[in-house]
């Protein structure tokens, strides 16, 4: 299998699956041995880049799982857009706040000490 150019390899991501096979085919010929060394580097190292790729579509994958939030009456699936922001630190925690305070339950009311049976 002759090595990818840089064009054709950088212009549009392969898919999961065209990864996959890309990946199993580059460990074949490192298998075999019986390319060059530098050829082996190249094949090697257009094998970790796709790995790399294949991560990051997972976890992509992974995230718009997580999103799912239940099913319509229709048995449509009821999902939240996929939101890739950076946000910092205090700009996640007030999101997380919004979320608690509008999901949860009112807190329950403080004893009264002056009040026996609340006490």
């Amino acid at each position: 299998m002759a090595t990818p150019t840089p064009e054709k390899e950088d212009a549009v991501p392969p898919s999961f699956e065209q990864a996959l096979a890309e990946i199993e085919s580059i460990v074949h010929e490192l298998e075999e041995g019986r390319l060059g060394l530098e050829e082996m580097l190249a094949r090697y190292e257009r094998g970790v880049k796709l790995l790399r790729e294949c991560h990051g579509q997972l976890q992509q994958a992974e995230r718009r799982i997580e999103l799912l939030t239940g099913v319509t009456p229709e048995g449509d699936p009821i999902v939240n857009p996929l939101d890739d922001t950076v946000l910092t630190l205090d700009e996640k925690a007030r999101q997380r706040g919004k979320r608690r305070t509008a999901t949860a339950p009112p807190p329950p009311p403080l004893a009264d000490a002056a009040d026996p049976e609340t006490a």
